[in-house]
C-alpha cells in the first residue's frame, strides 16, 4: 500500500479554531517551520454583515510561546474562493497586493464581509527572519457582527516523511 499524503506530502495544524470573528480579536495559534518547507495558511469564513470586513496579520516568532514576535511583510498575493454561499463550484482567483503583512478586506470592495470564503495565503519557511521558526495569522475583530471564521496551517515539503502517528507535533 502506498503511503497516504498525510504524514508525506503535508501536516495540518490549527491556527484558530472555528470562532465567531465578532467577539474579540483572534490571535493566531503558532507553528514551526523548521520541519516544513513552507505553509499554506487557510482561513474559512462565513458571511457576515456589511463593513464587518476582516484584516489577517502574518506574524513571525523566534520561540513557541513567547520570544520576540514581529509583522512578517511577506504576502504580495493570495488566493481567493468567494460566494454568496460556498457551494464548490468556485475558482480560486489570485489577488495581487504589494507585500505587506496583512490582508485587509479579501477580495477588496468593501464586501468581504458579506461573502463566504476560502483565502489561501502561501508561506515558504525561507521568507523567515534569522532566528525565526514559528509563524501564526492573527484576524482582527471584525464588528458586532457575527462572522463565523476558522484558521488552519497545513505544513507542506515536510523534511521527513511518517506515518501520521508518527509525525513530529507541529509546535515542537
Amino acid at each position: 500500500m502506498a503511503m497516504e499524503a498525510l504524514g508525506r506530502s503535508f501536516d495540518v495544524s490549527i491556527g484558530a479554531a472555528p470562532v465567531d470573528l465578532s467577539t474579540a480579536a483572534v490571535t493566531g495559534k503558532r507553528v514551526s517551520l523548521r520541519n516544513a518547507g513552507g505553509c499554506t495558511i487557510l482561513v474559512v469564513k462565513g458571511a457576515g454583515t456589511a463593513g464587518d470586513d476582516p484584516t489577517l496579520t502574518l506574524k513571525q516568532h523566534t520561540a513557541s510561546s513567547a520570544g520576540t514576535t514581529a509583522n512578517l511583510a511577506i504576502i504580495d498575493h493570495y488566493y481567493l474562493k468567494t460566494e454568496a454561499t460556498l457551494d464548490g463550484d468556485e475558482q480560486w482567483t489570485k489577488v495581487t497586493q504589494s507585500a505587506a503583512a496583512t490582508i485587509a478586506d479579501p477580495g477588496g470592495a468593501g464586501t468581504s464581509a458579506e461573502s463566504q470564503q476560502i483565502i489561501a495565503i502561501e508561506v515558504d519557511a525561507r521568507s523567515l527572519s534569522d532566528g525565526y521558526d514559528y509563524i501564526s495569522l492573527d484576524v482582527a475583530d471584525v464588528g458586532t457582527n457575527a462572522q463565523l471564521g476558522a484558521v488552519l496551517y497545513l505544513l507542506r515539503d515536510l523534511t521527513t516523511s511518517r506515518a501520521p502517528e508518527k509525525l513530529i507535533a507541529p509546535l515542537s
